[in-house]
């Protein structure tokens, strides 16, 4: 059955829409699709075909009526990526300058590692396909 749904991507509000291109785009390398600063930009992630993270200027999700996050929320939210060589990406991203919060490590479900982005969010990064990557399995 084709699935009738399928996930596009996610939106966060971030105090400064250029530093966020810099950590996504610049020590991630993610692309950048639109680039409407100060207000907005859109990066995708996995080329044409795959998802994308929004970045929304707090100051305009003000204006909407969105309360700030406090950083616990924060830290809540994870940006989930995956990555064939999780261990080779840890060291080219540390190489950039990315602050990791657990380097890469054995979970139960899987093998992961995370940083936190300027905002505060955490961005997780897995090895292989999130559900399918099982340590030893």
């Amino acid at each position: 059955m084709q699935e009738k749904v399928r996930l596009e991507g996610l939106t966060l509000s971030v105090e400064d829409v250029g530093r966020s291109i810099d950590f996504y785009a610049g020590k991630l390398g993610l692309t950048v699709e639109q680039d409407a600063r100060p207000m907005f930009a859109l990066i995708r992630v996995g080329g044409r075909e795959g998802g994308s993270i929004g970045l929304l200027a707090v100051a305009i999700a003000r204006k909407e009526g969105i309360p700030d996050s406090s950083p616990e929320q924060k830290r809540a939210v994870h940006v989930e990526l995956s990555t064939g060589d999780l261990d080779g990406l840890y060291e080219e991203l540390k190489g950039k300058g990315v602050t990791f919060h657990e380097p890469p490590h054995d979970e139960p479900w899987e093998r992961s590692m995370s940083a936190l982005d300027p905002d505060g969010y955490t961005v997780e990064f897995a090895q292989g396909r999130r559900g399918h990557n099982r340590p030893g399995g």
